[in-house]
């Protein structure tokens, strides 16, 4: 029971860091336009099981990866409260069970 209480606790704070960093993000990012890239963590939300929870990732949530912008996973490398999913042995497995590059930023 207390572990499934731990992973219910660590899901909400990934969704919480997604918010926060969203929050964030949008505030900083520059005027609206057609080519502005905008980073959207929350648009990984399917991968959080698999991020915090070591479940396999779905299909879901290899297509978010995929069509995510490469600038935006250095951004979150970047960001205290995203780095430590991204860069976290889960995160850095579902990249790889995902066929998604981690970028070197």
């Amino acid at each position: 029971m207390a572990a499934s209480s731990s992973k219910q606790a660590s899901l909400a704070l990934f969704l919480a860091a997604l918010a926060v960093s969203s929050a964030v993000m949008a505030s900083l990012a520059p005027g609206a336009g057609a080519a502005t890239t905008t980073c959207a963590p929350t648009q990984l939300t399917p991968c959080a099981p698999a991020i915090i929870g070591n479940a396999a990732p779905t299909a879901a949530c290899c297509a978010r990866l995929k069509a995510h912008p490469a600038s935006c996973f250095c951004q979150y490398k970047k960001d205290p409260n995203m780095k430590r999913y991204v860069n976290s042995p889960n995160g850095k497995k579902v990249f790889a069970a995902c066929k998604v590059p981690l970028p070197r930023c």
